[in-house]
């Protein structure tokens, strides 16, 4: 039937240019044939962003780079020690730990909530594994209140905030603010574990994030998996139903696997999680979650782990004495190491990883190169800058000396907002041209960083790439500084409203700079 229809077109056209010559009427016919007169790419091929912030962290916007223009990774800048897990119910295997904003508590916390148990070298727990918590005013300095929920050394004066699971000592808890619409009172906070009598993963729910009571009449919402690290739990707007990302083995490879649910207990089938292009890795963490700035964006933390086997290399480590103290155990526990990676997803399953690595141990004498080190905390949030007038940052958390001495810790490391990743061109410049796509919006902004001698200037384009009057390359003002927001400018001017809703592209031609992240706006950029 469509053969049909274009077989008639066709003729309709013929007969309407009957009166051409018949050079014209050769040429249309062939523009007419082949499609080549159509103005506008296919709608499968045109992305939609409406007025949605899109980082420069994945190759979703690119359609190709021209010049010494390259994707770059970025890296978390070390500063302070967070916290140290010095108390008698922490110590040397604090890990898995869960960091958010609470505008609603107190007035405003940072709130944590992590594992804490300690390991003495031959192997042995001290004392049992529980899940203890801290908060901070600014995400820099935090405190362990003393909460009086459960007994520890005959003592409630202690920041435990759950002891056991099903009677069993809990694993981790990964606690998150519900933000579904349709949340049950009582039940703002959830969270999930992984406890072992019998073993599985546990679901549970708090009015204040303080007390804990499971769902499933106190069953595992989950069994037939190895759980053994942070597993994680969320509600994602995107789908409208919460997502888990669970611990499982892959044949002898650690890996991540994703399941749905509408109610968070009944949940739907695990599906391994893929990555093109990237090789294999033995994952432990994954701490996945929507970024804040771009919630259709998901991005990961995973923890990697490698063991070295024992070499020299090994034994130049720092704190030999301790690793082979810890290989007693078994002989992994001083031969492996770990380190964080980078990834990303649009659709929860399929993950851009990056193969460089995301957090480095670092040149550091004894306390970033052990087996459960540099764990990254579920997840960034953003903090006021310790730095003179700088603006607001992302901070992230790591841990470090675990199971090495008596205490562990956890360091706070800070990105820029949006910095993950860029695109990147040196001196001599380069070029990124984007795919097709519609938005929404009156102006644009984006986040950039040049050298005093870089810049970056924009043009755009319509579908075919070819430049838009009024927004052409010799028109757009010279961007150069370092900006969150910075507004494009076209010859004094900033609105692109009679844009909007239009086939576009974007061309950017970047000196010795990096572009982060930009976003149309409704309202006119800052």
């Amino acid at each position: 039937m469509a053969n049909a229809m274009e077989t008639s077109r066709r003729r309709r056209v013929t007969d309407r240019l009957i009166t051409f010559g018949p050079l014209v009427c050769l040429v249309v016919w062939l523009l007419v044939s082949t499609g080549a007169a159509t103005a506008a790419e296919p709608d499968a091929e045109v992305l939609d962003i409406g007025s949605r912030r899109e980082l420069m962290i994945d190759h979703f916007l690119v359609d190709r780079m021209v010049g010494r223009a390259s994707h770059r990774l970025h890296h978390p800048q070390r500063r302070e020690i967070a916290i140290v897990h010095d108390a008698s119910w922490e110590g040397n295997g604090g890990n898995y730990h869960t960091v958010f904003y609470d505008k609603d508590f107190r007035g405003g916390r940072y709130r944590m909530y992590y594992h804490a148990w300690h390991i003495p070298s031959d192997g042995n727990q001290s004392h049992p594994l529980y899940i203890a918590y801290a908060e901070s005013k600014d995400g820099v300095h935090w405190e362990k209140p003393n909460l009086g929920l459960f007994e520890h050394n005959g003592s409630k004066q202690n920041s435990i905030v759950l002891a056991t699971i099903n009677g069993q000592q809990g694993h981790d808890l990964s606690v998150f603010k519900d933000p579904n619409p349709r949340v049950v009172k009582g039940e703002e906070y959830k969270a999930v574990g992984y406890g072992s009598g019998p073993a599985g993963l546990y679901a549970f729910k708090s009015p204040d994030g303080l007390r804990w009571t499971p769902y499933n009449d106190g069953k595992p919402v989950m069994t037939g998996h190895a759980f053994d690290t942070q597993n994680i739990a969320f509600w994602d707007p995107n789908i409208g139903k919460y997502r888990s990302y669970i611990r499982d083995f892959n044949g002898k490879i650690r890996g991540i696997k994703m399941a749905t649910s509408d109610d968070f207990v009944h949940w739907g089938k695990r599906t391994w999680l893929e990555y093109p292009g990237a090789p294999v890795a033995q994952l432990y963490t994954n701490q996945i979650r929507p970024y804040y700035r771009a919630p259709h964006l998901l991005i990961g933390f995973p923890a990697r782990y490698v063991d070295r086997g024992w070499s020299d290399a090994t034994r130049r480590l720092p704190s030999l004495k301790q690793r082979k103290q810890r290989s007693r155990t078994s002989s992994r526990y001083g031969s492996a190491v770990t380190d964080s990676l980078l990834m990303t997803s649009r659709d929860g399953l399929t993950f851009h990883r990056w193969n460089e690595t995301f957090l480095r141990p670092g040149l550091r004498t004894r306390h970033n190169w052990a087996y459960g080190d540099n764990y990254l905390a579920w997840h960034v949030v953003e903090t006021d800058s310790t730095e003179d007038d700088s603006p607001r940052e992302l901070s992230l958390y790591a841990t470090e000396s675990y199971f090495t001495g008596k205490t562990s810790r956890l360091r706070r490391y800070v990105m820029r907002i949006d910095g993950f990743a860029s695109v990147f061109a040196p001196r001599e410049g380069g070029e990124l041209i984007t795919r097709p796509f519609r938005f929404r919006g009156d102006s644009l902004a984006i986040n950039m960083a040049t050298s005093t001698a870089g810049s970056i200037r924009v043009e755009i384009q319509d579908s075919r790439g070819r430049p838009i009057p009024g927004f052409t390359l010799a028109e757009s003002a010279e961007i150069f500084g370092d900006a969150l927001d910075y507004p494009v400018q076209w010859k004094e001017q900033s609105n692109v409203s009679r844009l909007a809703g239009k086939t576009i592209r974007l061309r950017f031609v970047i000196h010795d700079a990096d572009l982060f992240s930009l976003k149309f706006s409704a309202e006119p950029a800052p």
